[in-house]
C-alpha cells in the first residue's frame, strides 16, 4: 500500500507520524511523510517539506491585538496557504492508496476526494470527534464538564478551520482537475492516538473512531549526549520542558523551577526548547544542566518528576515513562491535558502560568512526588498499548 502521511505542528505532531511511517515501511508499505520545514527530519523516512515554519508561526513579535493581527497577516495566513497547497501538490505527485492526515492539513480531504482514495484523520486530542462526556480540547471550556453541552464545544475548532476556506479553495489549483471537488467525503476512519489510560474511551464515539493509544517508536532511536548522561547519573533529578511555548519570561520560569527543585533535593535538567525556559545566572550550579533538547524516551524514565506545559505529546511521553508531573498549561490543548492528568492521579493540580513561582511550585512538586506509585501504574498500562501497530492494523484493513 502507498501511504501519504501529512502532518503539521510541533514535535508532538511530527514524531508520532514518523513512528507510524517507520513501522509501516518495516511491514513493506511505501510511505511518504510530509512535514513542516523546521521539523527534525527522521532518519530512514521518505519525507517532503510543506513550506511551513512552525516556530515562526508560534512566535509573534508582540502580544497586543494589533501585533497579533499583523502576525496573522504576515506569517500565519501565508504559512498556512503554502502548507495547504504543498500538501495537495505532494499528495498528487505520490499517487497514494490512502491519505492519513493531521487535522491542521485542511486540504487533505479535497485531494483524497480528487484522487478517489480513502482518507484517515488522526487526532492527538479530541478536537474533531464530538462527545458529550468531555469538551473539545483547546476550546475556552476545555477544563469544564458541561454535560450534554460538551458536544457544542466542538464547533469552536470547526469554526477556526473555516477561517482558511479560501486558502483551501486556492490550493485546488494543484489538483489534476484544477478545481475543488463538488462534495467532501467523510473520513473512512479516525485514528485517535490517545491513551485510554489517560482518556478512557467515551461511549458515544462512533465505531469508525479507533482509539489506538499513543504512537511511539518501539525502541529509542537516539541516545542522550554524554554530558547529559553523566549529569543524570550523579543523583535524583527533575526534567523541565515547556517545548515550543516561548511566551513570557523564560528566565523567571527557569529560576522558579530550579529554586523549587532544590528545596526537594532534586537536580534539574532544564530543556530550553524554543525559548520557553532559560537558566538565569544566579541559579547556575553543578546541580543544573540546561540543554536545548533531549530524547525524552531515554531521559524521562529515570526522572523523579517532570515539570511541563501539558502538550499532548509531552503528556503521553511523561505518562509512558511512569513519572509524576507538575503541569503548567499555556495554551491550546494544554489546559485539557493538565486537568486530565490530574484527574487520572498522575499529576498535581495544574499551576496557572500567571501564578508560576517557586512558592507555588514547592507544594505542587510535593503533591506530584506523592503520586509516584500511581504514575508507575499508568506507565505500565501505556507501555502495553502498541499504538503504531494498532494504527497500522486499521490502515491495512482498509
Amino acid at each position: 500500500m502507498r501511504m501519504m502521511l501529512l502532518t503539521a505542528g510541533t514535535r508532538g505532531d511530527v514524531e508520532p507520524f514518523a513512528a507510524l511511517a517507520r513501522h509501516a515501511a518495516s511491514r513493506g508499505h511505501e510511505v511518504r511523510l510530509a512535514l513542516p520545514d523546521d521539523a527534525d527530519v527522521p532518519e530512514g523516512v521518505d519525507t517532503v517539506p510543506l513550506g511551513l515554519d512552525v516556530q515562526r508561526l508560534l512566535s509573534p513579535a508582540g502580544r497586543t491585538p494589533w501585533g497579533l493581527a499583523r502576525h496573522v497577516r504576515a506569517e500565519v495566513r501565508p504559512g498556512m496557504r503554502r502548507m495547504l497547497a504543498a500538501a495537495v501538490r505532494e499528495t498528487v505527485a505520490f499517487a497514494p492508496d490512502v491519505v492519513v492526515h493531521h487535522p491542521l492539513v485542511l486540504s487533505a480531504p479535497m485531494v483524497a476526494d480528487s484522487l478517489a482514495v480513502p482518507r484517515v484523520l488522526v487526532e492527538f486530542q479530541p478536537v474533531a470527534t464530538p462527545s458529550e462526556r468531555f469538551p473539545a480540547a483547546g476550546g475556552p471550556t476545555a477544563t469544564r464538564d458541561l454535560g450534554a453541552r460538551n458536544r457544542v464545544t466542538y464547533a469552536v475548532p470547526r469554526a477556526a478551520a473555516r477561517l482558511f476556506d479560501a486558502d483551501v479553495a486556492r490550493a485546488a489549483a494543484e489538483l489534476p482537475s484544477g478545481r475543488r471537488p463538488d462534495r467532501r467525503s467523510p473520513s473512512r476512519a479516525t485514528l485517535m492516538a490517545v491513551s485510554p489510560a489517560l482518556l478512557p474511551r467515551p461511549d458515544d464515539w462512533p465505531e469508525r473512531v479507533h482509539q489506538t493509544g499513543a504512537w511511539y517508536e518501539g525502541t529509542p532511536v537516539s541516545s542522550p549526549d554524554p554530558v547529559v548522561r553523566d549529569f543524570l547519573a550523579t543523583g535524583p533529578f527533575l526534567v523541565a520542558s515547556f517545548g515550543s511555548m516561548a511566551r513570557g519570561d523564560a528566565a523567571a520560569r527557569g529560576g522558579a523551577i530550579v529554586t523549587a527543585a532544590r528545596s526537594h533535593g532534586l537536580r534539574v535538567l532544564l530543556v530550553t526548547g524554543w525559548g520557553g525556559l532559560a537558566l538565569p545566572a544566579e541559579c547556575r550550579g553543578p546541580d543544573v544542566l540546561a540543554v536545548p533538547s533531549v530524547p525524552f524516551d531515554t531521559v524521562l524514565p529515570g526522572a523523579r518528576l517532570v515539570v511541563h506545559h501539558g502538550g499532548a505529546g509531552t503528556s503521553h511521553a511523561v505518562a509512558r515513562a511512569g513519572v509524576p508531573a507538575v503541569v503548567v498549561p499555556v495554551t491550546a490543548d494544554q489546559p485539557f491535558w493538565a486537568a486530565q492528568l490530574h484527574r487520572q492521579g498522575v499529576a498535581a493540580a495544574p499551576v496557572p502560568l500567571r501564578r508560576l513561582s517557586a512558592r507555588t511550585l514547592v507544594p505542587a512538586m510535593h503533591d506530584a512526588l506523592s503520586r509516584r506509585e500511581r504514575a508507575a501504574e499508568v506507565g505500565r498500562l501505556v507501555r502495553r498499548e502498541h499504538g503504531v501497530q494498532r494504527a497500522l492494523d486499521v490502515l491495512e484493513s482498509l
